[in-house]
């Protein structure tokens, strides 16, 4: 049994179809802050296959480990966490309590529990202004950003508690830029309030459910002054979970991988591959850079902007009218 926290999210959800395709059974525990149940129906719909869902927050101790013991989870994967580079900056306090005081609750629970198996959603903002392109795992770590520095102290977190009692298990991801849906069209990313990443901003307005698109920054030094980042597609950085819970049961270790493609694209090259994908300009406006962002780091978009196409184009407005 896999226990998967905000496993109803984009990036848990399109795991989850992968581990029950896998043969896995899975827990999602969940307080649906930003995602939908609905997901949760549509992945049993694509998988034919059950879930097990708890509602809970990772900050109560008494529900996590209520749900740890119940589901009689074997490993986690961590996904519950706040993940917008300006929201953290405005609202660091919000982002310590649910991001470090929620996975150290997480940890707690598992080690009552006895489950000593995790795999960690972390983020490449932990290594902060490029020393080096592209980034290798030993790249210096250096956070800009209030949410990178969250990533930054639960991954210290694990990596002390590793080095306490080794017959742990765990696995730091290190996200690029996950973008795309299911093949399906029944899952993607929707995000509730207005979208802090870029492709579900691209696809809203590409549906009309936005006026345009915010380009936060044309005077960077890249090659046509917009941000650079490396896309992964989202069923691949499911895949990778499956991976890394694959080589934890060999043995007992800490491990730390980045999920990317080593390719990096600018937020304009992005908007033009949905502009082919869905056959439609794309509205959008230049803005002032947004604090804690940095100008580049390393991805063709073309299939990841097809599947978002897709799932958009089917969910004009996300999950709120259901198949």
């Amino acid at each position: 049994m896999i226990f998967v926290t905000g496993g109803a999210g984009y990036i848990g959800s399109h795991t989850c179809v992968e581990l029950l395709n896998a043969g896995h059974q899975v827990t999602v525990f969940d307080n649906f802050s930003n995602s939908q149940p609905e997901a949760l129906r549509r992945i049993e719909r694509i998988t034919g296959k059950q879930l097990q869902v708890i509602e809970g927050d990772i900050r109560n101790p008494a529900e996590l480990k209520t749900a740890l013991q119940t589901s009689g989870a074997q490993a986690v994967i961590h996904f519950a966490g706040l993940k917008a580079v300006g929201e953290s900056e405005q609202q660091p306090l919000r982002y310590y309590e649910n991001n470090v005081q929620g996975t150290l609750t997480l940890l707690q629970a598992m080690q009552s529990c006895a489950v000593k198996t995790i795999v960690f959603s972390s983020s490449a903002t932990v290594y902060g202004i490029p020393q080096f392109l592209p980034y290798t795992e030993a790249h210096p770590l250096s956070a800009t950003n209030t949410y990178g520095q969250t990533k930054l102290t639960v991954e210290r977190m694990l990596q002390d508690l590793y080095r306490s009692d080794a017959t742990w298990r765990i696995g730091i991801l290190r996200y690029f830029n996950p973008v795309g849906a299911h093949a399906s069209g029944l899952i993607g990313e929707d995000p509730q309030g207005l979208p802090n990443n870029l492709m579900p901003f691209v696809a809203q307005v590409a549906v009309g459910r936005r006026e345009f698109l915010n380009v936060w920054g044309n005077d960077y030094d890249t090659p046509d002054g917009t941000g650079v980042r490396d896309y992964i597609h989202v069923v691949d950085l499911a895949l990778g979970h499956l991976a890394a819970l694959n080589r934890l049961q060999a043995q007992p270790q800490c491990m730390t991988v980045n999920l990317g493609t080593g390719i990096g694209y600018s937020v304009l090259d992005m908007v033009r591959a949905f502009e082919q994908a869905c056959g439609k300009p794309i509205a959008f406006q230049f803005s002032p850079r947004r604090a804690g962002d940095i100008a580049s780091y390393c991805a063709d978009p073309k299939l990841a902007a097809e599947h978002t196409w897709r799932w958009q184009s089917q969910n004009p407005q996300g999950y709120s009218i259901s198949h």
